[in-house]
């Protein structure tokens, strides 16, 4: 993975999609379409992205038994998206059987999505780990635990914060792909998100690739906003 900027369509249809990539001109860009946008639009979405260039992260973030995952991503397999994702607290099974359902499902000839496990959302904290999800150790050591399990169970990286990249690496090596989104510039609103960062903190942390939304989607100029993304986070003056 080239380090990209995967900027996430939080839109609710085509017509939207569609507005907003018009004004990126011919730029080739990686996207991450989620649920709402998945949910309203279906499969045919994803060949339209594709049609006008674009790579695709699809944001479903599976979790259930084993079988149904394997045979949910034995269809998605066919869409010809660049990643899809799991949450890593399905278990070992789980996301090895995410493996077999998208070596399954991918047409000959092409190469099988990247698949990466969800640790914990950007919009948990200490609190709500204890609190609500009665887990008692500390944020940083269930997502540690969560991306070993993702690379024993073959998958090639995890969905996580900008401060647990470091700890990930160090663990299990730079090549293991840590995708961080709750990207900000430094004068945005943090919104809904709890763990967030700068796209220089996430440069300086060493994130293979940052998940950036409203920083750019919602700007009034988004192209401009983009490039001023770009910028920081290649550490660039231009």
């Amino acid at each position: 993975m080239d380090r990209p900027i995967i900027i996430a369509l939080d839109f609710k249809g085509k017509t939207e999609i569609d507005d907003f990539l018009n004004k990126f001109h011919d730029e080739k860009l990686f996207v991450k379409v989620g649920m709402e946008l998945f949910y309203q639009e279906g499969p045919a979405i994803i060949s339209h992205i594709k049609e006008r260039g674009h790579k695709i992260f699809l944001d479903l973030k599976l979790h259930d038994i084993p079988n149904t995952v394997k045979q949910a991503m034995t269809g998605l397999a066919k869409l010809n998206v660049d990643i899809v994702n799991v949450h890593a607290a399905g278990g070992k099974k789980m996301m090895e059987a995410a493996i077999e359902g998208l070596e399954a499902g991918t047409p000959a000839g092409q190469s099988r999505p990247a698949c990466i496990a969800v640790t914990q959302l950007t919009s948990t904290s200490q609190a709500m780990l204890e609190q609500e999800l009665l887990i008692d150790k500390t944020l940083n050591n269930v997502v540690l635990h969560y991306a070993l399990m993702a690379k024993e169970s073959g998958l090639e990286g995890v969905v996580c914060s900008t401060h647990e990249v470091e700890a990930i690496s160090e663990r299990i090596g730079s090549s293991f792909v840590t995708v961080t989104p709750g990207i900000r510039m430094k004068d945005d609103a943090a919104d809904d998100q709890t763990r967030i960062a700068t796209p220089e903190l996430a440069r300086t942390l060493g994130s293979t690739a940052i998940v950036v939304g409203r920083s750019i989607t919602k700007k009034q100029n988004p192209y401009e906003a983009y490039l001023q993304v770009k910028k920081a986070w290649e550490g660039t003056k231009k």
